[in-house]
């Protein structure tokens, strides 16, 4: 603790105790100094600087407790291999994946509804080997598992959901940051894509405000935007090393837009820039505006 945050929180449990009332003012008044929106952690190990990023929000049992189910989303649409940027970093979801039995959780299952031939998707990505070493059970998406749903929203009032995201106990997205030729970036609340079953490419034609309605129904207790290396430009499936960057950073937070909106910023665009960002700031998903949020960096 520096001493600028060692004197306010001095200054803030002075005052809590001064008030009349529960001792608990104490630590609620220190909760709230100490409340980080989004967590940007850097360092040249993708699983260290994962485990800080989710430590600058409160640590992982924040938002695991024991004996839940849980479900790890990442990106594993394409046939990539990892150098590509089309897929999460395999080394993010094994950290992710630890953490999560660290923290007592019974199960952790790893899947992704691919684009393409979900084999070569698991084993080119790496995530398939790295999850399954970690603990975590991997499987394909089975097609007898979806179930139509309502859902909450405008653009779309009903969609085939993945009943195991759906009825886990906690759901953690981790999508890789992308270029993407529809909308732009694809980040948390594009990666969502992924438990949804049917026609999905119909949902283009509203994406934007389809992907709020999404997210609205699936609200994730923790998003971990993968920016170990981003893919700038031919996205989503990439395949050009020349259009991957490798900037070795973890976006952590809680609110999907937050975490999208500052994603958004490590490609030289706005928030404002991203269709689904403001969308779902209109619809009270989350903040877009970066001054309005408490930002930790990290560098590890």
């Amino acid at each position: 603790m520096n001493r600028r945050d060692f004197l306010k929180n001095t200054f803030i449990t002075g005052a809590a105790l001064a008030m009349p009332g529960s001792p608990n003012l104490v630590i609620r008044a220190l909760e709230a100094a100490e409340r980080v929106d989004l967590v940007v952690a850097s360092g040249p190990s993708p699983a260290m600087i994962t485990k800080a990023a989710i430590e600058g929000l409160g640590g992982i049992k924040s938002f695991i407790a024991r004996g839940d189910v849980v479900v790890v989303k990442p990106n594993i649409g394409w046939d990539r291999l990892p150098a590509y940027a089309a897929t999460t970093n395999p080394e993010v979801v094994a950290a992710v994946v630890a953490l999560c039995y660290e923290a007592g959780a019974k199960q952790v299952k790893v899947f992704d509804y691919t684009v393409v031939d979900p084999r070569r998707c698991y084993k080119q990505s790496g995530i398939a080997a790295a999850a399954t070493a970690a603990g975590g059970v991997v499987s394909f998406v089975d097609d007898r598992k979806f179930r139509e749903m309502k859902l909450p929203g405008v653009a779309l009032k009903s969609w085939p959901l993945y009943t195991e995201a759906i009825e886990a106990d906690k759901f953690i997205n981790i999508p890789i940051a992308k270029n993407h030729g529809l909308s732009t970036l694809t980040l948390g609340m594009k990666n969502l894509m992924g438990i949804m079953g049917g026609s999905r490419g119909r949902i283009h034609q509203r994406l934007d405000g389809s992907l709020v309605d999404l997210a609205l129904t699936v609200k994730p207790a923790l998003v971990i935007i993968d920016a170990v290396r981003i893919l700038t430009a031919n996205g989503p499936q990439g395949g050009d090393l020349a259009d991957v960057k490798k900037l070795d950073t973890i976006i952590a937070g809680r609110d999907q837009v937050a975490a999208d909106a500052y994603s958004a910023t490590l490609f030289g665009l706005k928030a404002s820039d991203i269709g689904c960002v403001v969308a779902g700031h209109k619809a009270g998903l989350g903040i877009m505006d970066l001054a309005r949020l408490k930002i930790k960096k990290i560098n590890v």
